[in-house]
Formats: structure tokens, C-alpha cells, sequence
């Protein structure tokens, strides 16, 4: 039978063994194991403290780099956009770059028409029948519906509107009048769609600049990254257009033009234009443009098919 004094001899047993684990646990830690686990922890150290040194040095040359673009851009642009008239339209998801976009342009010499910041209300699917209503409502007698896309795509048709006068009409045509393209922008201007600089714009372009960035995220992002490339693909059907963008891929605009063929040979793109290089290659691809009536693909993208930069002006 098993008694008290049993007991008592079990559990010290137990506590004696669990201290001499301890202990020899203890100058085991100490021993090599210690030794090792310190070196790593050294060594991490180490390797965190060169991380920190290689990203401060990417860091430091990104801004040279920078630097370097604004310097450069001082040379190349002066005088080779001058006397051209040029729209700049902002997409919504385009809007961080834009003024900087238009800062090259107008070093470039450009005589900026207009700048019209259209608004995430404009590419909203919500709103598709509200802007097929607003494109008839908007007509003017020199701006009017005939020829504007008739499939029931509210951002195209307005769209198309939008560059009718804003852009240059083709030879033969008759030019919008400069109050019926000041009717048609307030229609929209009114209703939401878009904002325009001091609210005005002074005369129609010949060639845009459209400002977009990363494709939409939401619930309804390929719609609306379809309208986005309605509203390229309308101003392209008018005129000379290069689209500055930020990055390539996902389904933004810059990717969708580069991956399809036709687009492709019409609209130039950038897909860096978030930085002074970008800024600097767009208004380059503008004079590419607007003198050879060539297109190219820019930037850094793996599918950046022309280069860094077009080739420059003689």
C-alpha cells in the first residue's frame, strides 16, 4: 500500500530532477549554445545595419537622380513646345503629378490652353445615364451630338463631347466658338463631372496631355478602369495625345494602351511621370508627337517598348 512517506519521496525526487535540468540547462546556455545564439543575434545586427546603409544609399541617389532630371530638363525643354497649344486633362487617380506635369510643359514653351480636372463622379458607372443625358443637353449649334458614339457608354459619349471642344477640329470642319465651348464645359462643370483652372478655358488645344496613375481597386474598378480608356481612346480619335502615367501594369491606362495594338501606334505614354524624369520624358513624347506624328512607349516598365526617352529633337 502505497503511504504518505511514499509520496513525499516521489515529489522530491520530481523537484530534484527538475532542479538539476535547470542547472545543467542552464550552464549549457552558457556554454556553447550561448556562444551561438549570440553570434546570430550579432550578426543580424550586422546585416539590419547594411539594410539600413543600402536603402539610405538608394535613397540618396533616387534624389541625385532627381536633381540631375531638373538640371537636364533646364537644357533639353526650353523652346521645344513653343508657340503649340496644349490641354492638359487630369484623371482622377492622376492628380498627385499633375502640376508638376504641367510645370515641364510650360518650361517646354507650351501655350496651355486649358487644364480640366475631371472628377471620380465622371467615371462613376452609377452615372452612365445621367452623362448620356448631359452630353445632349450640353450640345451647342458648334457643338453638337451628331457624330458623338451613339452605343450607350455615358463616359464615351461625353467624352468624345468633351474633346470636341477642347481639341482642334479636323481641316474643313467648322471650329467650335469660344462661347458654346465655354456653355459646354460649365454644363458639366455644374453638374460635378469636372473642374477646369479659374474655370476657364482660353482657346481649343492641339494636342492633350492626360494624367492618370494606378488602376482603381474597388468594387467596380474594371468599369472604371474601362472608362478611363473610353476618355483615351475619344481624345485620341480628335487629336495628338500622350498619356503620363505612373506605372504599367494592373490595368491602368499606360498598360492597357501598350497592350493593344491599334492604341499603341496612336498614343504615346509614359509610365513615370510621378517623377522629374517622367515629367521630362512626357513633354519630349509631346514634341514627338506634335513634329514626327509618331508615338512611343516610355519609362521604366518592362514594357516600355520605345526606351528611357524619345529621341531628341534636332
Amino acid at each position: 500500500m502505497i503511504n504518505f512517506r511514499y509520496h513525499v519521496v516521489s515529489l522530491t525526487a520530481v523537484f530534484l530532477a527538475l532542479a538539476i535540468g535547470l542547472v545543467v540547462g542552464t550552464a549549457a546556455l552558457n556554454g556553447p549554445v550561448a556562444d551561438s545564439l549570440k553570434e546570430q543575434v550579432t550578426g543580424l545586427r550586422k546585416d539590419n545595419q547594411q539594410w539600413r546603409q543600402t536603402v539610405s544609399n538608394m535613397e540618396k541617389q533616387l534624389a541625385l537622380e532627381e536633381e540631375f532630371a531638373e538640371e537636364t530638363s533646364q537644357i533639353l525643354l526650353p523652346g521645344t513646345l513653343t508657340a503649340r497649344r496644349v490641354a492638359v486633362l487630369s484623371l482622377p487617380n492622376g492628380r498627385d503629378h499633375t502640376e508638376n506635369v504641367l510645370k515641364k510643359l510650360q518650361q517646354a514653351g507650351a501655350t496651355i490652353t486649358g487644364q480640366v480636372d475631371l472628377q471620380d463622379k465622371f467615371i462613376n458607372p452609377d452615372n452612365n445615364s445621367n452623362l448620356l443625358e448631359l452630353a445632349v443637353t450640353a450640345a451647342r449649334p458648334t457643338a453638337q451630338t451628331t457624330g458623338l458614339p451613339g452605343n450607350g457608354h455615358g463616359v464615351e459619349t461625353s467624352s468624345a463631347l468633351l474633346a470636341s471642344v477642347l481639341l482642334d477640329r479636323p481641316q474643313g470642319v467648322a471650329p467650335v466658338s469660344d462661347a458654346d465651348r465655354r456653355a459646354v464645359l460649365a454644363a458639366y462643370n455644374n453638374a460635378g463631372y469636372l473642374t477646369t483652372d479659374s474655370n476657364k478655358v482660353t482657346a481649343s488645344a492641339e494636342a492633350v496631355v492626360v494624367v492618370s496613375g494606378q488602376p482603381y481597386v474597388d468594387k467596380d474598378s474594371d468599369k472604371r478602369d474601362e472608362s478611363v480608356v473610353k476618355i483615351a481612346e475619344q481624345f485620341d480619335r480628335t487629336g495628338a495625345i500622350v498619356v503620363a502615367g505612373n506605372g504599367s501594369v494592373g490595368g491602368n491606362l499606360v498598360g492597357v494602351v501598350r497592350g493593344d495594338p491599334v492604341l499603341a501606334q496612336t498614343i504615346s505614354t509614359v509610365d513615370n511621370a510621378n517623377t522629374v524624369q517622367g515629367q521630362v520624358v512626357t513633354t519630349l513624347a509631346l514634341v514627338q508627337q506634335l513634329t514626327e506624328k509618331k508615338a512611343g512607349q516610355y519609362g521604366v516598365g518592362d514594357n516600355a517598348a520605345s526606351g528611357l526617352l524619345p529621341r531628341l529633337p534636332q
